[in-house]
């Protein structure tokens, strides 16, 4: 028996949350408060915040969340590398945001490197994109592949944002540059550090039950079942083999802001329970 769906006679579950968010502090469209708020429209207990590289507009959301009723969980997404394969990981409840902010700020300035080597690349192809121009679009933001495509929209060089990764920036494309080669095993301790669990996000068929086991030796503290990429019978496979493994479940929409499309504030209805048995955790680790 799967645990997404409750047992026969249970109570059915009435509070929700939603464990990977995205806001101005990084790619997503709309400013940490604002995130806060389409969550209290949503009647979400809690959300975590996880910019990409970012921690910035964690305060912002939580001002908001105290004022809404909205928990904020401190979250950030980083990328890293395990046997040859770019993997997602979220760090959950963070708790030392200096010593994190510290290793980010590095990190952010990997990001506008990379996107200096982008716009060369797409320069040469006849685009006069600037790095200016994609600094705008990021404003104070960790600068990402988004941000370039909004910029190339706004040039007229491409017709819109799939446009912008279809040719130009998705993997493999022309001017597809490949992030900083942090390895999972560095990240997951770099997390562990600053008090957070460490969380594969949005595995897909990568998360068999063969890697689940090798990442958890790594230090792996959760993986994420409920993502818009899974289908159900998939998420229902993930949950099982984490069980197994002894793995605690996470779920987000990884909402950027978009006001439609399958990726929506809440969607993945992930419940409040899961978030609960992190939050056991952590007690369990500070002893």
């Amino acid at each position: 028996m799967t645990g997404l769906a409750p047992e026969a006679g249970a109570p059915p579950v009435t509070r929700y949350v939603d464990l990977q968010t995205h806001t101005t502090a990084s790619d997503g469209v709309l400013p940490p408060a604002a995130v806060v708020e389409a969550a209290a429209k949503a009647k979400l207990a809690a959300i975590a915040i996880t910019d990409h590289d970012s921690i910035s507009g964690v305060a912002e959301a939580e001002a908001a969340g105290e004022r809404l009723g909205v928990r904020i969980v401190t979250g950030v997404e980083l990328a890293a590398h395990f046997e040859g394969d770019e993997y997602h990981l979220l760090g959950l409840h963070i708790a030392d945001r200096a010593a994190l902010e510290r290793d980010l700020e590095g990190f952010r300035e990997e990001r506008i490197e990379r996107a200096r080597d982008m716009v060369r690349v797409l320069n040469a192809h006849g685009m006069p994109v600037t790095l200016d121009a994609v600094l705008e679009q990021a404003g104070n933001g960790a600068v990402g592949r988004p941000h370039l495509a909004r910029a190339l929209m706004a040039g007229g060089w491409v017709r819109d944002f799939r446009d912008a990764f279809d040719r130009w920036l998705g993997w493999g494309k022309p001017a597809f540059v490949e992030k900083g080669k942090l390895t999972v095993a560095d990240a997951v301790a770099l997390l562990h550090r600053v008090g957070a669990l460490a969380v594969w996000a949005h595995p897909a068929d990568l998360a068999t039950e063969t890697r689940l086991g090798k990442l958890k030796a790594l230090g792996l503290d959760a993986v994420e079942v409920l993502h818009p990429s899974h289908p159900q019978a998939l998420a229902e496979r993930i949950y099982d083999r984490a069980e197994r493994l002894g793995l605690l479940p996470s779920g987000g929409s990884d909402w950027h802001g978009a006001a439609e499309g399958p990726r929506q504030l809440g969607g993945q209805l992930v419940p409040y329970v899961w978030l609960a048995r992190q939050d056991m955790a952590i007690a369990e680790r500070q002893g």
